[in-house]
């Protein structure tokens, strides 16, 4: 394809040379900078088009046709994977570079079953991506280029600061109190916590590369449950002991982590001790058949005789404790006196009396009455008395008062039940934490790639970049920079609130002047020029400065990034609180939505932590108002107690 003139996208001359013609589609403009720049300065390709979605890069391809394209693989709408089958069918010509955060083996090779020509890491040095898109090119290469091996997975060294950022994220996961490691498919620890560590009284170094099966006093225990997820069991428990554990017993929560086509590319797993549990379980076990046996010494038994038609003949102490009659009230009346009406209506005493002639003995729980009409919960036993030559002469009738029993078991169903759903909730935690950590670590790739492309590109081709590549990419750093800063901010805020360890220095404020400086800043990281506010007169509000900035910086990215433009802002004054709306031109939230909206990590279908309204509703709860979503104009509405002024 490549070799007849074409036109730049953004310019109307023709080019002198005809280079091999690339499209880049990211839903990063960061990156797409970058990437920009790096082709621009090899001098070998020629970038015709960008986009920022799967629809984009089909619309792209089919408009020119182009000899490359760079595609993302994450991206919002339409994601790479999806685009790829269509922009091959659009652009047979065009060799797809699949460029992704994600550097997990089997993405790679499903990408290269959907017809992608190499696979390129965001880690991998811009060298490597610029000599993996220039041999695509290359007719006497084409058939030596195979899918991922182009990546170069030497060690890197990071700029201090942005290693100090990756250093504290990884705080997050090493602070856990739970047990938590990473590992193959094939059951084979990669990373371990500290907990996990302590827990197994082992260095957390020693831990990796182990089997956990090879850890376990069980190991068959540990390769079924491995068998279960292969099978595609989402979420798979399994008690077992440790050879170091010292007869303790543990509970293992295995659970795989998910590509975009749905298949395995790691484990997630937590390991608890539950030997304390399972002793406390035992031990209200044993106290409850103690409790059983100690009912059933002390109760009186109601112990009497029927005639062969069902009538009292005889009656005992206990049968008047238990039934309220005395014997000369009851003897000579018929049985069915102590059954309820509807039982009575349909004959039940006369059916257990057959049963029990048929059979011999008959025997059943239920409701029965006492003189005062009150019911009580028995266990009936009716035996048929014969004769020696086979005669029958009557019955025998065992009543127990088993009324607390049935209220035990009664209860303890209920509890079994609230454990159930505790279990449940446990595990929708475990498969929140997973999912949480997956997505955040996609969400560093982005930035850490940037500072680290910036940090190089500037270093080895300052002279040669013009002042516009220099202040994009200075913006990029910038941007890049801010992103790590609010996403570290966030995860150590959740942190704290997680933890009821967040402290607040609460002052007064001026509310209108704090949005000011507020929205200044989220105009200059977004680029975001349709924020509207009108800044009132002073309106002081009692809170935390850091915090305050924290929680609006954090509802304004919401409304730029998932709303549209233009994003109003309004500061009402009421006799306790202060209202702050805000108000984007978007379709609003849908109903499904609005009820799990301000949960911790509920993302709904768009990219980030699920951090972001979650705290902007703690924080301000936490200074003693509150944050919610009102649906009829589609608005999110924050409130402050008020505060002396100045």
């Amino acid at each position: 394809m490549h070799g007849a003139p074409r036109f730049s996208q953004d310019r109307d001359i023709p080019a002198v040379t005809s280079p091999p013609t690339i499209v880049v589609v990211d839903d990063s403009a960061d990156v797409r900078t970058l990437v920009r720049t790096q082709i621009r300065l090899s001098g070998r390709l020629d970038v015709v088009g960008e986009g920022t979605t799967g629809e984009d890069a089909v619309d792209l391809a089919t408009r020119h046709q182009p000899d490359l394209m760079l595609l993302d693989v994450s991206m919002p709408v339409m994601d790479g994977l999806t685009a790829l089958p269509k922009i091959r069918q659009a652009s047979a010509g065009t060799r797809v570079v699949m460029y992704t955060g994600f550097d997990e083996k089997d993405l790679a090779a499903r990408a290269t079953d959907l017809g992608a020509a190499a696979f390129v890491e965001k880690s991998a040095p811009f060298e490597v991506l610029i000599a993996t898109l220039v041999d695509l090119t290359e007719d006497d290469h084409q058939q030596e280029v195979t899918p991922g091996a182009t990546v170069d997975r030497r060690p890197r060294t990071l700029d201090p600061v942005l290693e100090d950022h990756l250093e504290r994220f990884r705080e997050v996961f090493e602070d856990a109190a739970i047990g938590m490691a990473t590992m193959t498919l094939a059951g084979r620890l990669v990373r371990a916590n500290r907990s996990l560590g302590q827990l197994l009284e082992t260095p957390v170094q020693d831990l990796v590369g182990v089997s956990l099966s090879d850890l376990a006093d069980q190991p068959d225990a540990i390769n079924d449950a491995l068998l279960s997820l292969d099978a595609g069991e989402p979420v798979v428990e399994v008690e077992h002991g440790m050879r170091a554990g010292g007869g303790r017993v543990f509970r293992s929560t295995l659970s795989p982590v998910l590509d975009a086509g749905g298949r395995p590319l790691y484990i997630f797993v937590q390991v608890q001790d539950v030997s304390l549990q399972l002793e406390a379980e035992a031990e209200l076990r044993r106290t409850e058949a103690r409790f059983k046996l100690l009912v059933e010494a002390v109760e009186d038994y109601a112990i009497f005789m029927l005639d062969p038609e069902g009538n009292i003949s005889s009656w005992n102490a206990g049968a008047q404790r238990s039934k309220g009659y005395a014997a000369d009230e009851i003897i000579g009346q018929h049985f069915r006196i102590f059954y309820p009406p509807e039982k009575q209506s349909s004959r039940h005493p006369e059916y257990e009396l057959q049963e029990a002639l048929d059979h011999g003995r008959y025997e059943e729980e239920g409701w029965r009455v006492r003189k005062d009409g009150s019911t009580f919960w028995a266990n009936v036993t009716i035996t048929a008395v014969r004769d020696p030559d086979g005669e029958l002469v009557g019955f025998a009738k065992v009543t127990r008062d088993t009324t607390e029993r049935r209220m035990m078991l009664e209860r303890l169903e209920e509890t079994n039940r609230q454990l159930e759903e505790a279990n449940k909730r446990l595990a929708e935690l475990a498969q929140q934490q997973e999912q949480f950590f997956a997505v955040t670590a996609h969400e560093l790739r982005a930035p850490v790639s940037v500072l680290t492309g910036a940090t190089s590109t500037l270093a080895d081709h300052f002279d040669d970049l013009d002042a516009k590549d220099r202040a994009d990419i200075t913006g990029a750093v910038s941007n890049s920079s801010a992103h790590l800063r609010r996403l570290l901010e966030d995860l150590l805020t959740a942190s704290r609130l997680h933890a009821r360890r967040l402290a607040l220095d609460p002052v007064d404020v001026d509310l209108n002047a704090h949005l000011r400086t507020v929205v200044a800043g989220v105009r200059q990281t977004t680029g975001a020029t349709q924020i509207r506010f009108e800044e009132g007169p002073a309106l002081w509000v009692r809170a935390d400065p850091v915090r305050l900035t924290q929680m609006f910086d954090n509802l304004l990215m919401n409304a730029v990034r998932h709303g549209a433009p233009p994003v109003d802002l309004t500061v009402t004054a009421g006799d306790d609180v202060a209202e702050v709306v805000v108000r984007d031109a978007g379709a609003g939230v849908s109903a499904e939505l609005q009820g799990r909206l301000f949960q911790r990590f509920e993302t709904g279908s768009s990219r980030g932590t699920g951090l972001g309204l979650f705290l902007v509703r703690e924080l301000a709860r936490a200074h003693g108002g509150d944050a919610t979503y009102r649906p009829s104009d589609g608005a999110f509405v924050v409130t402050l107690p008020r505060g002396e002024p100045r």
